[in-house]
């Protein structure tokens, strides 16, 4: 058993820190600033974003939105596009399965790596 005071470890906004990484799934914490954000992205994983403290507003692509504070989980499915904005200092823990999910650039092969990077490039244009 493996156990962390998320709220209380002493973190620097806009570095996450990997508190476990299995095959299964990846738990991140991380702070924001008021103001700051993980601009429109999408991650291979489904992903999980909990409100350890502050408050944020995470929007998808699609216009969907979900703002609070402490206690707000947002679940995201696989490679749906979404942004995160604190409106406060916020402090967030990321859960993301399987991980590395489908495509990820961590479990591709260069050749790969190379494939996907062209897919994505058409995608944007």
């Amino acid at each position: 058993m493996k156990s962390w005071d998320v709220a209380r470890l002493d973190l620097k906004p806009r570095l996450p820190e990997i508190l476990s990484s299995t095959p299964e799934a990846r738990a991140i914490v991380l702070t924001l600033k008021e103001g700051e954000g993980l601009p429109e992205h999408e991650v291979h994983e489904r992903a999980w974003i909990v409100v350890i403290s502050g408050e944020v507003e995470v929007s998808s692509a699609t216009g969907e939105r979900a703002s609070g504070g402490s206690g707000l989980l947002v679940e995201i499915a696989a490679t749906e596009r979404h942004e995160v904005v604190a409106r406060s200092d916020a402090r967030l823990l990321l859960l993301l399965t399987p991980w590395p999910g489908a495509d990820h650039p961590g479990a591709m092969t260069l050749l790969e790596r190379l494939y996907s990077r062209r897919r994505a490039a058409k995608k944007r244009a």
